[in-house]
């Protein structure tokens, strides 16, 4: 994303929150906070990984939700809809019968970010699973499965917010917004 662009990531949280997190960012403290607090990237770097990684959470917490599968970093799902991550179930007819397939595709972005921020957006994913819609008993299911979920979905957004203003990505190699 460009700088000046008008998405905005912190749509619909409490104006208070929203001005502190414009604050830190218009005074340049966002990236140190973020880099005191989450200091490494992840080490998940691979599609394979990633679905192990996907798959443990979903063992923990949805074992009887059906088989995933692909899970894979996607370089072009930001791009859609400002999609962040993306679950999906396609039905095939072969032959006689119905086969369905089901997958979760993540930003590539996600890639070099903190494990946090990682599996933030794998339980966000993995949640829609058993509830379709962002609804309360979707963002109850997040924070069972990731007690700080809601805080770091913010922290995610908010570091959206200060790479969609021309921040540098924080940690090695990551991948900005195009």
């Amino acid at each position: 994303m460009r700088p000046g662009s008008h998405t905005n990531y912190l749509a619909g949280y409490p104006e208070q929150l929203v001005q502190n997190a414009r604050e830190l960012i218009g005074q340049g403290r966002l990236a140190g906070m973020l880099l005191r607090k989450y200091p490494h990237a992840h080490q998940v770097r691979t599609d394979k990984a990633l679905y192990d990684y996907v798959m443990r959470i979903k063992q923990d917490f949805l074992r009887n939700a059906g088989r995933l599968n692909r899970v894979a970093y996607d370089s072009d799902l930001h791009v859609v809809n400002r999609a962040l991550g993306m679950h999906a179930g396609v039905s095939r007819i072969q032959g006689s019968r119905l086969k369905a397939s089901r997958e979760i595709r993540i930003a590539s972005l996600f890639r070099d970010m903190p494990q946090e921020f990682l599996r933030m957006i794998a339980v966000h994913e993995i949640a829609h699973f058993r509830e379709r819609e962002h609804n309360r008993a979707f963002y109850q299911f997040c924070t069972h499965m990731e007690p700080e979920y809601l805080k770091l979905e913010f922290e995610v957004r908010t570091y959206l917010s200060y790479l969609a203003q021309g921040g540098s990505p924080l940690w090695s190699g990551a991948a900005g917004l195009a």
